[in-house]
């Protein structure tokens, strides 16, 4: 192989109920990008235990997620769409990387220290603390070259760039004698590199949606308040509601982006618009600068209705007959498990171990 081929990979949780920010963040994305690349997305019920250990419905949440997938219009035939635990290979990937990731990495990662609360870490579980190397296996055992990304995750792809790059350099001379590797430059260094460096997509008007209730904070599943966030499988009527309670400031809307600056629920509310209806924030703005949030609120509500319901429609039909997609998932997961065979078969040999 004389270059890595380009491949897409990412993953969302089935932790609580998926909402727009899940959407415009991420399954959005996925759509577009499955139109001219080769497509890997995985529901990831491997990290899900590390956020909450027992869960009551994981079946259930785990076809959630593949039904939203499935609903925006991914293409499970084309593409492959499975989640995660029925492909072990992940997790043997993430043990070698384990063994080559260093534990100040690990404790360096903002969401870690977010989670674990600082004095609190030595009570969180060594999963949280070790999660990233599982999400750089999630990646590298498809040799993947690009994945899809909010602004937070930025962090942990560069750890698993990282991971990539050590045990490229750690295991160069057998990775060389196995003919296993491509020839690539990380900044103007020559490697002959067995995993690529991987590169973030981030993009588009609306990459990371705050919530609806406190523009300064990200729209979350975890949030007490529901009106914080719009589910994918809330009704017209409740999006409308959320939507006109989202708080604002009373002021009008400026006709610049920089008159946004300091104005957070304005400008979240812009950025969703702007996302929905593909257009840019200044596009939302030279149609509605200085007219109140009593006029853009209700067109902000038809458009999230004629966008989301249709998914919505098609999840809850998904969801009453979980046959269908059932068999998505199964047979995503032995396509996947086929193409992360070839990496960890070749990875044992470049590490050593007798097969």
């Amino acid at each position: 192989m004389s270059e890595f081929k380009p491949l897409v990979f990412s993953g969302v949780q089935p932790t609580g109920n998926l909402h727009l920010g899940n959407y415009l963040g991420a399954i959005r994305k996925f759509v577009a990008l499955q139109e001219n690349n080769d497509c890997i997305y995985c529901v990831v019920d491997l990290h899900a235990i590390t956020a909450q250990l027992v869960h009551e419905d994981m079946p259930g949440q785990i076809r959630s997620i593949a039904a939203a997938f499935i609903a925006s219009g991914i293409d499970p035939k084309k593409h492959i769409v499975f989640n995660q635990s029925a492909v072990p290979q992940h997790a043997e990937l993430a043990w070698i990387f384990n063994c080559v990731a260093r534990i100040g990495w690990m404790e360096r990662m903002t969401q870690f220290k977010d989670k674990s609360g600082g004095k609190n870490a030595e009570q969180m579980s060594l999963g949280l603390l070790a999660y990233p190397s599982l999400m750089a296996a999630d990646i590298l055992v498809y040799r993947g070259t690009h994945v899809p990304v909010g602004d937070d995750q930025k962090q942990h792809l560069e750890l698993a760039r990282d991971i990539a790059q050590k045990f490229n350099i750690d295991f160069s001379d057998h990775i060389r004698r196995t003919g296993y590797g491509v020839d690539i430059k990380v900044g103007d260094e020559p490697v002959h590199a067995y995993f690529p460096m991987v590169e973030p997509l981030i993009g588009g008007p609306a990459p990371r949606v705050m919530s609806l209730r406190e523009g300064t904070k990200k729209m979350s599943k975890s949030d007490a308040s529901d009106l914080s966030r719009i589910n994918l499988m809330d009704d017209a009527d409740t999006i409308s509601k959320k939507i006109r309670k989202a708080k604002t400031d009373p002021d009008a809307l400026p006709s610049e982006v920089d008159g946004l600056k300091g104005r957070a629920e304005a400008d979240n509310l812009v950025g969703i618009y702007a996302a929905l209806s593909d257009k840019t924030k200044q596009d939302v703005l030279g149609e509605f600068g200085g007219q109140q949030f009593s006029v853009f609120k209700p067109a902000l509500v038809d458009l999230a209705v004629t966008v989301l319901a249709p998914i919505s429609g098609e999840m809850r039909r998904l969801m009453d007959d979980t046959t269908h997609i059932d068999g998505i998932l199964r047979d995503g997961g032995e396509r996947a498990r086929m193409r992360a065979e070839v990496t960890m078969k070749q990875v044992r040999e470049i590490v050593g171990f007798l097969q």
